[in-house]
Parts: structure tokens; C-alpha cells; sequence
């Protein structure tokens, strides 16, 4: 037992702990955009996929003695690929799909190894059992997600801060050598085994709950549907999350690590033990944190950061636990374990493939994460009226009486400092009845809930009825109609919507056509990218956050054109605004990292077409792009490099580390300026910004324009110069303009490719 559970534990451990480790490795080389992670989950679900098939394919068609060899071959194989350091030459052109680019770079640099891992749970679980054919395997799944589990946590917190990217992936070669002699140990022990004999014939119960002394027969098609659906769906809310929390705040591990962590939580708890999934208790808590996760889709960046957080994270563990608790109440005999071991990998590799691949097709925004929740919902209720399961439908109307005193909590802004208890009370009942007003649909359904509990008939029955599954169907409906309502409303302005790889876009018409104020605004999830009147003269007006008096306006106004004109370099198309500051002669180089934006700025804004500039777009990542012209002997020498990629609520982060700003600076001429557009909800990134300073002896301002309110067309906005010549923010303008200064004592931040951590700039 210790040896098995021991190759366990290091191959979950390390299955898990590569995970955010080479997403760190491949993030800068595809934009920092949410989609990189979502391609990566989906390769380790497919190649979890593989090695679970591996391993049923080997327990079940072969001798112990061939599996014991095919194993021990393969695992010589797999050192071969060490160490797992993805090489220079896999960085994507600008004409490179990234998720293909993505799925070939990580087959290539992890394949065999990750998929001999994968296979690690259910294979040896299965020689255990060999081994041990009177001692349940089942536990050691949760060991092995508990070794998964630590990978995740220890990531962020204690091997991302103190080890190198590059000292990570040998540390990782080194234990996958070290798990290799483990796991060959067992093979070769389990070469003495002989087969095991079949168990004893039981009788068939569709829906049993236990084990032992169970049937041996197949389990038929209606048990190995929800083995399939239901973790399919906990795969679903897994990545939806995670991007959805990635889209709003930061592509970083952490982000990636919380939701995948409570995840893999479910499964430790779900298979441990019964005792930790009851099912009143969890349906119960689905309706409030399902309402809530509801709510804050609905409010979008208006809900606060950390609200967000744990509002979606509640949701998503509570939905894996009801997932993963009713597929281990359906879990066969051990003889048919790689098969139900295959089927729940299977589901999550076609959850995290929907996710990942159809989505993007489908939809022209993200409804991963509502149809996730309403789907579960409806498997709730097949379940409750399956199994007849009262507890459920007990669960679930407590829940909705739950939610109700539960939500004004939720939408209630946060109490001031001081804030006496009648305050809150009243802040609370203010809530309530806002709620309730502007939500009659949840209103009716608590309604519903009530008639049915003064009913009666629900409290006092002791045995199952159909009309007992009435409500969860009821409240599955409900959900889908809020989440309907959701997806459809403010669709009635929209001109175009485009969603890929690097997120949504929408374009969508504002005011009166034929009046001054009619104009159109480029969006990426919530966040402006800018606007545009409609109407002559004023399509060439500067708009948003890039007036003549923001940042970015004084850089390039006070820039003294040379005989050839001023040379002028873009990070972050948007609509083009800033190509309206350009003059004759003036030379403007934009890079864009996502060709829908370029199609929607050239088709539905007339920025570039106008622009007395001559502008040259380079698609690509911006930081790749600067690398390929250096190589190349093609120094940029700008007098103006504009970084407007920071003010989305996921911030590319390599393009604000120290290597970053080494390269922007080669491609400055001496008294050139950086300007750097740090206006964001959630993150204050004056810190990082003051630490690239200080680490490159550069001069700093800190430039916070606040228009006029009659002057709606322009955005509060705060950039940020960075120069080598003092003189450059000598001007009056800018010195007017300019925010106070931190202070030499002030704590800054430097952020590396190697260490980056948003912690210390959260808000």
C-alpha cells in the first residue's frame, strides 16, 4: 500500500504542478489573452483523456505481465523528453492559429510524460486492486487528487516566488525521473500477478449507491450518461470561471489555480468518503450561489473584485461537488473502474473541448458559465426525479428561502468606515426592496416556493412522489429564463459583435442617428476601446481616453517634428484614435495581437483611413514583434511608443516586466518617451511602473487628465511618461498636468518574466 500510494501521490502531484508551470513558459508568446490557459486545460483534459484510455485499454486487454512491460518501455520513452523547457522556435508567427500553435508546442514539449502521468490514477488503482482484491482502490483517487490538490496551492505561494521558470521545469524533470523508478518498481512487482477473478453475480440495481459485494455485470446506458454528463458539466463551469475571472482581472497562476483547486477539492472530498456530499445540503446552497453567480454575470464590472472572486468561485465548488458527489454515489464495482475512470475523463475532455472550441464558433460572447449552471439545474431535476430523491427537492426549496434573505446581502454596497448596526439594517432593507423591484422574476419563484411550504404536502410526505421533482424543474426554468434575459438584453444598439482566441468585441450605436451625439464605441467584454461620432465634422474629434490634454496627447503633441516627421509606435489598436493625433510626414507603426480588432477598426471606424499619418499595421504580439525587428536589425528609433494594452481588466503582464521595458527602450530614441496607460478598474499599476523607473534610471510622470462633464466624449485617464531626457517633461502643460509624486520612499514593484505577482497593485 505505502509504494502505490506513494507513485500516486508524486504523479498527481506532479500531473498538476506542470500545469501553471508551463503556462508561465508559453503565456507572453500568445498576448497574455485568457484563451491561452483555456487551450491549455483543454490539452490536459484530452491527454487526462488518453492516459485514462491507456489504462483501460492495458487493464483489460492485457496480461499483468505485458502491461508491466508495455508500462516500463513507456516510461523509459518518456525521459527522453526531459527537460520540459519549451524551445525558442515554437514562438508563433503573425499568421499562426494560436490554439493549434498552442496544442502542437505543448504535445511536443510534454506529450508522453503528461499522458503516462494521466494514466497514473486508474492504472495503479488497478494493480492495487490486483494485488489486493479485498481492500477498496477508491481512496487512493483521493489521495491522488489531494497530491494534485497541494501542486496547485504550493504554485503560487511558494514555488513561483522563490524558483526561476527555468529551474522550475528541471526541478520537475528531476522528480518525474524519481517517479519514474516509483512506478517501474510497481510494474514490475504486478509482472508476478495473474489475473483476477471475476467477482460474484449480484443483482442489478440501476441507481445503487454502494459497492461493495455489487454486481459485476456492465453498468447500463442511463448510469454511464450521467458518469459522462456530469462531469462534463463540472468541466464546463471549471474553464468558463476561470476565464471568466481571467477576463476581468489578470491572466496570472493564481487565477488559474483557485478554480482548479476547488475542483479537484470536490473530487478529494467526493471520493474519500459519503459523509462529506449530502445532497439536501448542497442542492440547498446551489440556488443561492447559482443566483449569485447569475447577479454578478448581470453586473459585469461593477461588481466589486474580491465579490467576484468569491462569488463565482462558491458557485463553481458547489456545482463540482454535486457533480462529482452524484457520480461517486453511481461508481461501479472495481472491475469496471478504468471504464468509469474513462468516462469522467472523457466528459471533462469534452467540456473543456466545448469551452475551448465550440464556443467560440457558437457564440459571439461568453455563455459558457450561466448555460453550465442552467444544465446542471436540469440534470438536478432528472436526477430527483430518477432517484427519487426527496432530500433534494427538501434542499432546493430551502435554498430559494435561503437566497431570498441572501442576495440584498450580496448587491448591498460596501457600509462606510463606522457604519452603526441600524446603518447596515437599513442599508440592507434599501437592498431588499431594490432587489425585488428590479428582479419580479426571482420575486415570483420565492412566492412559489412559499405557496408550496404552507402547502404542506412536501414537509409531511414520507415517501416519494413525482410531483416532489416539480420544483427543482420550476427553478431549472427560472434559471434559464434569468440567464436568457442576460445574454439577450442590450442587444437592441448592437452593430457587430465578433468573438476568437483573444476574447469578444462588440460595436455598438449610441444616440440619435443624424444628432451630434450619435456615435459608435468598440468594447472588449466591459471594457471601451473607443468611440467614434457618427456624423461630419466631428469623426475625426479625439475621443475616450487619447484627448490633446490626457498622456498620450501631450507626449506626441509636444514631440517637435524632425524634417522627416515625427516617428510614432502603438501598443493596442482600439479604433485607431491615437492615428488622429498624427500629422503629414509623421510615421505611425500600430501592433495588434488580434485580427478582429484591425477588421472592426478598418470596417466600422474611419481613424486609420483618415489619419494624415502614415500608418503600418503589425499584427502579432507586441513584445514578439519588437524581438523579430531587433533580430532583424530593424531598430524602430520612435519618439513616441504609446502602451495602451493595460486598460482591460486582464492585463497582459509580460509587457510591463523588466525584459519588456529593456526592449521598448532599444527601440527609443535617446530622448524619446514611453507612454504607458495604466486608467483600471481593479489594479492601481503606478508601483510596477515607478519600479521599471527606478530599475532603468528613468524620468517619470504621472499624468491624470479629468475632462470637463460637458466634454462626455472624453474619459477620465491616467498615463504615465517614461524618458531618459528630463527635459522632455520640462514643458508647462506637462508639468501642470502631472500628479504628485510617490516619493523616493514610496514601495514600488518589479515585475520579471521569471516573477510577476498582481498582489501588491490590487485596489
Amino acid at each position: 500500500m505505502p509504494l502505490y500510494a506513494l507513485t500516486i501521490f508524486l504523479g498527481a502531484f506532479l500531473l498538476f504542478l506542470v500545469q501553471p508551470l508551463i503556462g508561465k513558459f508559453i503565456l507572453p508568446w500568445f498576448g497574455g489573452s485568457p484563451g491561452v490557459w483555456t487551450t491549455c486545460l483543454l490539452f490536459f483534459q484530452t491527454l487526462l483523456l488518453g492516459g485514462y484510455a491507456y489504462a483501460h485499454y492495458t487493464s483489460t486487454r492485457l496480461s499483468p505481465r505485458t502491461q508491466a512491460t508495455a508500462h516500463l518501455v513507456l516510461l523509459g520513452l518518456a525521459l527522453a523528453w526531459l527537460p520540459i523547457v519549451p524551445g525558442a522556435d515554437w514562438k508563433p508567427g503573425p499568421a499562426d492559429e494560436p490554439t493549434t500553435r498552442i496544442l502542437l508546442l505543448l504535445t511536443a514539449t510534454l506529450g508522453l510524460p503528461y499522458l503516462l502521468l494521466s494514466a497514473t490514477g486508474p492504472l495503479l488503482q488497478r494493480w492495487f486492486h490486483l494485488a489486493h482484491p479485498t481492500r477498496s482502490p477508491y481512496r487512493l483517487y483521493a489521495l491522488s487528487n489531494i497530491g494534485s490538490l497541494l501542486a496547485l496551492v504550493g504554485y503560487p505561494f511558494a514555488i513561483e516566488p522563490l524558483l526561476s521558470r527555468t529551474t522550475q521545469a528541471w526541478v520537475w524533470s528531476a522528480a518525474l525521473l524519481v517517479f519514474a523508478v516509483l512506478c517501474g518498481v510497481c510494474a514490475w512487482r504486478i509482472r508476478r500477478l495473474a489475473p483476477a477473478a471475476p467477482g460474484d453475480k449480484c443483482r442489478n440495481t440501476v441507481f445503487s449507491e454502494g459497492t461493495a459485494g455489487a454486481e459485476e455485470a456492465p453498468p447500463d446506458w442511463s448510469r454511464k450518461f450521467f458518469w459522462l454528463a456530469l462531469p462534463a458539466v463540472a468541466s464546463v463551469l471549471l474553464v468558463a470561471t476561470t476565464s471568466k475571472l481571467c477576463t476581468d482581472v489578470a491572466v496570472i497562476p493564481f487565477l488559474w489555480v483557485l478554480p482548479l483547486a476547488l475542483y479537484l477539492l470536490s473530487f478529494i472530498l467526493c471520493f474519500d468518503s459519503p459523509r462529506w456530499y449530502r445532497r439536501g445540503y448542497f442542492a440547498a446552497a446551489f440556488v443561492p450561489t447559482g443566483t449569485m453567480a447569475a447577479y454578478l454575470l448581470t453586473a459585469d464590472a461593477h461588481a466589486p473584485i474580491l465579490r467576484q472572486i468569491v462569488g463565482y468561485n462558491a458557485a463553481l465548488f458547489v456545482a463540482c461537488m454535486i457533480c462529482h458527489g452524484e457520480v461517486y454515489r453511481l461508481r461501479p464495482p472495481p472491475k469496471h473502474l478504468t471504464g468509469f475512470y474513462l468516462s469522467l475523463s472523457l466528459g471533462g475532455a469534452l467540456g473543456g473541448l466545448f469551452v475551448a472550441v465550440a464556443a467560440p464558433l457558437l457564440f459571439n460572447d461568453y455563455h459558457e458559465l450561466p448555460l453550465g449552471l442552467w444544465v446542471l439545474a436540469y440534470l438536478v431535476a432528472a436526477l430527483c426525479l430518477l432517484q427519487r430523491q426527496r432530500d433534494t427537492a427538501l434542499g432546493m426549496g430551502a435554498g430559494v428561502l435561503l437566497a431570498t434573505v441572501l442576495l440584498p446581502l450580496i448587491v448591498m454596497p460596501a457600509q462606510k468606515d463606522g457604519a452603526g448596526l441600524g446603518d447596515c439594517a437599513e442599508g440592507y432593507w434599501t437592498a431588499f426592496r431594490g432587489f425585488y423591484g428590479e428582479h419580479p422574476l426571482w420575486a415570483a419563484g420565492v412566492l412559489l416556493v412559499l405557496l408550496w411550504s404552507l402547502r404542506g404536502s412536501l414537509g409531511r410526505a414520507a415517501e416519494w412522489k413525482p410531483r416532489f421533482a416539480l420544483l427543482p424543474l420550476v427553478l431549472t426554468a427560472m434559471l434559464g429564463a434569468i440567464f436568457f434575459i442576460n445574454a439577450t438584453r442590450g442587444d437592441s444598439n448592437l452593430v457587430a459583435a465578433s468573438r476568437n482566441f483573444y476574447g469578444t468585441l462588440k460595436v455598438r450605436s449610441y444616440g440619435e442617428p443624424g444628432s451630434i451625439s450619435h456615435n459608435h464605441l468598440l468594447s472588449h467584454g466591459v471594457t471601451t476601446h473607443g468611440l467614434q461620432f457618427a456624423s461630419e465634422p466631428y469623426r475625426n474629434w479625439l475621443t475616450s481616453y487619447y484627448g490633446a490634454e490626457s498622456g498620450v496627447g501631450l507626449a506626441i503633441g509636444l514631440t517637435e517634428p524632425t524634417s522627416g516627421g515625427r516617428n510614432l509606435g502603438l501598443v493596442g489598436l482600439g479604433t485607431g484614435t491615437v492615428s488622429a493625433l498624427g500629422m503629414p510626414g509623421d510615421k505611425l507603426r500600430i501592433y495588434e495581437i488580434n485580427p478582429a480588432v484591425l477588421e472592426l477598426a478598418r470596417e466600422r471606424f474611419s481613424f486609420l483611413a483618415n489619419s494624415a499619418a502614415d500608418v503600418k499595421i503589425v499584427l502579432g504580439d507586441a513584445r514578439l514583434s519588437l524581438e523579430n525587428e531587433l533580430a532583424h536589425d530593424a531598430r524602430q528609433d520612435f519618439d513616441v511608443l504609446a502602451l495602451d494594452a493595460f486598460s482591460s481588466d486582464a492585463i497582459p503582464i509580460h509587457l510591463l516586466t523588466a525584459e519588456a521595458m529593456q526592449l521598448y527602450l532599444q527601440h527609443l530614441k535617446p530622448d524619446g518617451i514611453i507612454a504607458i496607460h495604466i486608467s483600471n478598474r481593479h489594479l492601481d499599476l503606478r508601483p510596477a511602473i515607478e519600479g521599471l523607473a527606478r530599475r532603468f534610471n528613468l524620468h517619470l510622470a504621472i499624468l491624470s487628465h479629468n475632462p470637463k462633464e460637458e466634454e462626455w466624449w472624453l474619459y477620465r485617464s491616467t498615463w504615465c511618461l517614461l524618458t531618459r531626457d528630463p527635459q522632455r517633461l520640462a514643458p508647462e502643460a506637462i508639468r501642470n498636468a502631472m500628479d504628485e509624486p510617490s516619493g523616493a520612499t514610496a514601495e514600488t514593484v518589479l515585475w520579471t518574466d521569471d516573477h510577476a505577482s498582481l498582489i501588491p497593485v490590487l485596489k
